[in-house]
């Protein structure tokens, strides 16, 4: 019968450094060597683990290098987890850290069953992935890029009155803006307004490429489903489904809450329970998708003309699930609100039964074959 041979890698962009541990409790742990990071270097180190009649089994460290390994090991039919480094269990007075410990570390670890693996993408989920992080970046571009704009106005003493921010009348007054002394001052007030448009025009892009991309797209039917609920646009869709993936992996509610960071921390011992602020472990951008469609329930519960339109072709079912979340979480944002809560507490509450529901409609959501 083969034994199990625990291969713990730590990967860096030009090279790998390998680390062996053998089945049993006393197995030995060695190190093996460092190999270059080319598939072939990779392909003779699994016939070389090979050869003695073991069975490798694979982990290492999600990093920069993004899944290419996973993929390269698992198409040659062997097993391979990547582990989350937060999720690593480190000893606190460890000072020394080097390649050889590390690639040791993990071997000793996955051996021991002390390694969660984590859900990898395939290469269109990894795509949708990198697009949805693509607008992300681009929105704080614009982010910055509006900061800049009003903070050079600032410094010049130069304040609109008017009303809010960005709205159309707030954006006439900055193209009639004429009050600057020197020329290149103009110049560069001009500049950081181009800025502006160049990085929303951005944004406007990646917003078409996504909802073009969705139509396509594996997930597309529980992206649709997802949009029965108030506050949950095709974007916001998009974006939860393709960082969490397939969201029928969890197998109840509570896990998908706890893995997006929306459940409280706890500290309890004996008769005593202490509880803190939200783990806000896991996917910050998926979490803060959520938080954002919870704004949308401060308003009483309706189902406007835009909404009936995108729901129309939906289930009965999935529409029932959406409009029970929209009276249940509207009474719960109010009720929350004449509190006293925060309304930071009150989002996050909001933000963590819409997972909830999030799971509910995407275990109903069949996915094609």
């Amino acid at each position: 019968m083969k034994k199990v041979t625990y291969v713990g890698l730590d990967v860096h962009k030009d090279t790998i450094s390998v680390a062996v541990a053998q089945d049993g409790r006393g197995g030995e742990i060695r190190f093996f060597g460092t190999i270059a990071h080319t598939a072939d270097s990779v392909l003779r180190l699994t016939k070389q683990l090979a050869a003695a009649g073991n069975t490798p089994s694979f982990c290492y460290e999600a990093g920069p290098c993004g899944y290419g390994l996973h993929r390269l090991l698992t198409k040659l039919s062997f097993e391979c987890a990547v582990v989350a480094p937060a999720m690593i269990p480190r000893k606190a007075g460890d000072r020394v850290k080097t390649d050889r410990r590390d690639a040791e570390m993990l071997a000793r670890l996955w051996r021991a069953g002390e390694l969660t693996p984590i859900w990898t993408p395939d290469e269109e989920q990894e795509a949708m992935r990198d697009l949805i992080r693509t607008r992300k970046q681009a929105m704080d571009a614009v982010k910055v890029a509006k900061q800049q704009l009003l903070s050079f106005l600032l410094r010049h003493g130069l304040r609109y009155e008017n009303g809010s921010y960005w709205t159309k009348r707030h954006r006439r007054w900055l193209a009639e803006l004429r009050r600057f002394r020197f020329s290149y001052q103009q110049l560069a007030f001009e500049e950081l307004k181009r800025a502006v448009d160049q990085a929303e025009t951005r944004v406007a892009t990646l917003d078409l490429a996504i909802n073009e991309a969705v139509q396509d797209w594996r997930f597309s039917s529980v992206v649709d489903a997802l949009r029965a609920l108030r506050g949950v646009n095709t974007i916001i869709a998009a974006t939860v489904v393709a960082e969490i993936g397939d969201i029928t992996r969890f197998e109840n509610p509570r896990q998908l809450m706890a893995w997006l960071g929306l459940v409280p921390s706890e500290h309890s011992s004996g008769s005593t329970t202490r509880r803190g602020r939200l783990t806000k472990t896991g996917n910050a951008l998926a979490r803060t998708m959520l938080v954002e469609a919870g704004w949308s329930y401060r308003h009483p519960p309706k189902e406007g003309q835009q909404f009936l339109k995108r729901s129309a072709e939906l289930p009965q079912e999935i529409k029932d699930i959406g409009w029970k979340a929209q009276t249940r979480l509207c009474k719960r944002f109010r009720h929350l609100s004449n509190t006293g809560k925060p309304q930071p507490r009150v989002l996050a509450a909001i933000a963590r039964e819409l997972a909830g529901f999030i799971w509910d409609i995407a275990r109903k959501t069949p996915l094609p074959a």
